[in-house]
């Protein structure tokens, strides 16, 4: 876990520069509202993340093909947190410009990543799978067609909504699953 929580501390590394880089220099590149919220959702996705795999430490019985899965989907989150913030927005008009520039990358990556969860989620065993519930799939299944949607539509209006209802959802997430009186 050690590696991966590196991997994962380099995305969130990433994450952190990139909003501070925006407080910093609040003028120098054009900010936007629905690239700003899919930070914070990436952001909580790591986070939640690290936690989940953190707990499953001391639990799962590992073997080198679950060390593979869990190190791969730190892998994808990364790159999820990279493609977020370039070195430079010099080849863009703003991180709008960017962002409808790039979201084939970031849906793409975010894609596969689902399918490293379910594999990983899978690869713990079948009693694990089925300890996550009947939401996990359907969940996952709604998760990889609006991924797939937002691979094809330049539709501001649901690249919006898209980007809200995952935070919204993601801030109800930590109720149902995380143990929150510990």
């Amino acid at each position: 876990m050690v590696l991966a929580s590196v991997i994962i501390g380099l995305g969130i590394t990433h994450l952190l520069q990139g909003v501070a880089g925006i407080a910093q220099h609040p003028r120098r590149e054009k900010v936007y509202w629905v690239h700003l919220v899919w930070v914070a959702v990436v952001f909580l996705r790591v986070i939640f993340w690290w936690w989940f795999e953190f707990r499953l430490s001391g639990i799962a019985s590992w073997s080198f093909a679950l060390y593979f899965f869990v190190l791969s989907y730190a892998f994808v989150i990364y790159l999820t947190c990279a493609l977020l913030f370039p070195k430079d927005l010099a080849d863009y008009d703003g991180f709008k410009d960017y962002f409808y520039s790039r979201k084939n990358w970031f849906f793409g990556i975010n894609l596969a990543g689902i399918g490293v969860d379910v594999a990983d989620s899978l690869f713990k065993g079948l009693d694990h799978f089925q300890a996550l519930g009947t939401s996990y799939p359907i969940i996952m299944a709604v998760l990889a067609s609006l991924f797939t949607i937002a691979l094809w539509t330049r539709s501001e209006r649901f690249h919006a909504a898209f980007a809200v209802a995952s935070l919204a959802y993601l801030l109800v997430y930590p109720i149902s699953v995380f143990d929150s009186v510990q």
